[in-house]
Parts: structure tokens; C-alpha cells; sequence
């Protein structure tokens, strides 16, 4: 792929998926149900593709018994993410629990540096502090003037974090050797397994499936459709024509157009020195995703 299309699909994918906290504080269904209905409109939109090309038909109906196991864990780390991240969404506004929600790339690190012994470099202890900082300046000093509910929130967004590294992590180590499936196939048994497990969740908090509305219909079926198929389909076909700093800082499009839907949509307002949070968590971000890139990139194509 020429590195032109490559940019282009990335960016595109950014910006679809930049849309998923906006379209979940849009509806008016609770945060399990919404989080359900992604990932079933997200699964009947996977089904539909790897049926309706020849290549991925033939594949699917090969391999379609295999990968399960490995896809139930992956989605039940899924599961817990979308429950904790909607929630926060729910609390602390879009842009703030995605921000929050990309603190990933440092959970990803520490837990290479656990569980493999990957020694993280100076990009990721410069992109650490940059980001605690930021952190600091845009939420932690302001602690005592948040509600329980949004204090709440911020901590939710950070165990999305933790609960997406879990997710990256058993994805990683499911797309290696032998268990290694076509892409479109796992993110069509993930999408499935984490929608049974929602189900399940949705069940116990004694939550309604209804959808109330033509309106909360087509925004949970853009959900899906947009976020969950198109943009994920966008994103890894493009990321292995670039280099790893430019594909780190096309993907940055989706936490700052976020904070920007927040803003135009829903109302954000920051200070001076959130603004200068913000930059610093955003710049952090992207330093601390340079060092595992390569290596995450390639979990996520198959």
C-alpha cells in the first residue's frame, strides 16, 4: 500500500473511532446496553463482510470453529473495558474518558516490563511524566471540587486503561504461533463473545434492551457499524504502510477529536491550565506509545 493511502486510511479510522464516546453519551440507553449494542450491530457488520468477500468466506469457513477460548478471554477483558469506559463517559464526559482510556500505552509497558522483562526506554519515562503532569494539571489538583460521581468517573477511566491493556495483552498473545486467526475473523468472535458477555451483565444490573427510539437506533447502529467495523478495518489495514512516530501521531486524532465533540456537543469547558494538561497528557501519550508500536501493530493486523 502507497504511504498516501496508508495516512489516509488511518486518519479516517481515527476520526470514525473519535465518534464512539460522543455517540455513547448521545443515547439515552444505559451504559451496559449501549455498550452491548456496539459490539451486536459491531458483529452483524463482521459477519456481513467476511461472508460477503470471496477471500474472507473462504477463510471463515474454515477456520470458524477455531479460536473461541482464546477469543472469550480476549472479549471478557473487552467486556469489563467497555463497562468501566462507558460509565465514565457517563460521568466525566466524552473527551476526558477517552484521554483517560489512553493511559493505555503506559499500563501496555509496565505490564511488558512484568510479565516479558521489556525494559521501558527514556521515550516512556519522558512520556510518563509528561503525562502525570498533564494528569495533574487537568484533573488531580481540581480533586476536591468534583462531585463523588465524577470522581468516580476518573477513576473508571483509568481502570479502562488497565482493562484495555488486559484486552491488547491476551490479543497479542492469541494472534502468535499456531492460534493465529485472520484478523475480521477474531474481531467477529471477540465482537460476539463480548456481546454475550454483556448481555449477561445487562441482566444482572437489571437493565432494559428496549431501544426507546428511531433516534437511539441509528446512533447505536453508527456505533457499531462506524466505530466498531469500519474504523477498527481502516486502522489496521493502514498502520503497516507507516513508520511507527507517524502512525502514533495519527492515532492521536482520536482522543483530541474527542475532547473536541466534548466541547462542541456536550459543553466542555477548560481552564488555562487544563488546556496546558491537556497538551502535556496528549504529547505524554505519544511518547509513551512510541517504544511498543511495532510490536502492537502487528497483534492487531493478523
Amino acid at each position: 500500500m502507497k504511504r498516501t493511502a496508508a495516512i489516509g486510511r488511518v486518519t479516517l479510522g481515527a476520526v470514525l473511532i473519535s465518534f464512539s464516546a460522543p455517540f455513547v453519551g448521545m443515547v439515552t440507553v444505559s451504559a451496559s446496553t449501549s455498550a452491548f449494542y456496539r459490539m451486536a450491530f459491531g458483529a452483524a457488520g463482521l459477519l456481513l463482510m467476511l461472508l460477503a468477500v470471496p477471500a474472507w468466506r473462504r477463510d471463515f469457513a474454515a477456520n470458524w470453529r477455531r479460536g473461541w477460548r482464546a477469543s472469550l478471554l480476549i472479549g471478557a477483558f473487552f467486556a469489563l473495558d467497555l463497562w468501566l469506559w462507558h460509565r465514565s463517559i457517563q460521568w466525566i464526559g466524552p473527551g476526558l474518558a477517552t484521554l483517560l482510556g489512553n493511559f493505555q500505552v503506559f499500563a501496555m509497558t509496565l505490564a511488558g516490563l512484568v510479565l516479558f522483562g521489556e525494559k521501558p526506554g527514556w521515550r516512556f519515562m519522558t512520556g510518563l511524566l509528561l503525562a502525570l503532569t498533564g494528569l495533574w494539571l487537568l484533573i488531580v489538583q481540581h480533586w476536591p471540587g468534583l462531585d463523588s460521581q465524577q470522581q468516580w468517573g476518573v477513576v473508571f477511566g483509568l481502570l479502562t486503561a488497565l482493562a484495555y491493556s488486559g484486552y491488547m495483552l491476551s490479543l497479542r498473545q492469541s494472534q502468535s504461533g499456531d492460534g493465529k486467526l485472520n484478523g475480521v475473523l477474531r474481531l467477529f468472535q471477540v465482537s460476539l463473545c463480548t456481546a454475550l458477555l454483556l448481555i449477561i451483565m445487562n441482566l444482572l444490573e437489571g437493565h432494559s434492551f428496549v431501544i426507546p427510539d428511531l433516534r437511539n437506533l441509528w446512533i447505536l447502529i453508527a456505533y457499531g457499524v462506524l466505530c466498531q467495523v469500519l474504523g477498527w478495518l481502516l486502522i489496521t489495514q493502514g498502520l503497516p504502510g507507516l513508520a511507527a512516530g507517524l502512525a502514533g501521531l495519527l492515532l492521536l486524532l482520536q482522543p483530541t477529536l474527542s475532547v473536541t465533540w466534548d466541547m462542541l456537543f456536550f459543553d466542555l469547558e477548560l481552564s488555562l491550565g487544563q488546556w496546558l494538561g491537556l497538551l502535556l497528557a496528549v504529547t505524554g501519550i505519544y511518547f509513551g506509545s512510541l517504544r511498543g508500536f511495532r510490536r502492537n501493530k502487528q497483534t492487531e493486523t493478523g
